[in-house]
Order: structure tokens, then sequence, then C-alpha cells
């Protein structure tokens, strides 16, 4: 399935449950920032070992699911506002690519 036919079957799902009245931009940025905090939970006190191989754990299930919802929100997102987001990746690594990636050293 494409970006599009995500989005359609979406918000067929979100118009069956007369949820769209709440998919303003403010509402799935907050939605989709609250899903990556869950995400990010999951690997909060993880070594970076532990990390690496959480796919490998019993919490595999749980990023899968919030990875899942993070989409999902972001999809939306993008319904909603109207974004293209093979434009806005295109525009970012373009606007990447030219920059002068200086780190620091230790």
């Amino acid at each position: 399935m494409d970006i599009a036919e995500w989005q359609a079957r979406l918000s067929a799902f979100a118009t069956a449950r007369d949820w769209e009245q709440f998919h303003n931009p403010k509402n799935l940025a907050t939605a989709l920032s609250v899903e990556s905090a869950e995400l990010l939970e999951i690997f909060q006190w993880l070594t970076p070992a532990q990390a690496e191989n959480v796919m490998s754990s019993d919490r595999a299930a749980d990023v899968r699911d919030e990875v899942a919802d993070v989409a999902i929100y972001l999809l939306y997102f993008l319904a909603r506002t109207g974004i293209n987001l093979d434009v806005v990746l295109e525009d970012k690594m373009r606007a990447n690519e030219q920059r002068d990636w200086v780190f620091p050293s230790e």
C-alpha cells in the first residue's frame, strides 16, 4: 500500500467513528509527540547494547506498536496539512547534503 492508500484507509476509519472533528493540526502534532514519547519510553533505561537488541527482546511487539502509532499520526498530519512527504523529504535531504556537518572532537 502506498502513502495515499494508507491515508484514505485511515481517513475512512476516522470518519466511521466521527473522529475527524478531532484531527486538526494541533491535536495531530500533539498525538504524534505523545506516541513518539511512548516509543522513546521503551528505550529509556536500556543500555546501548540492550537498545541494539530490543527487536529480539520481549519488547519487540511494543516497539512495533509504537512505530505504527507514530506512522499513523504522521500520515494523518500530512493529509490534514496537505504536506507531500516525498517533496519535504527531497527538500530536506538536498538541504542536508549542502550542510557542512562539523562535530566537536573529544
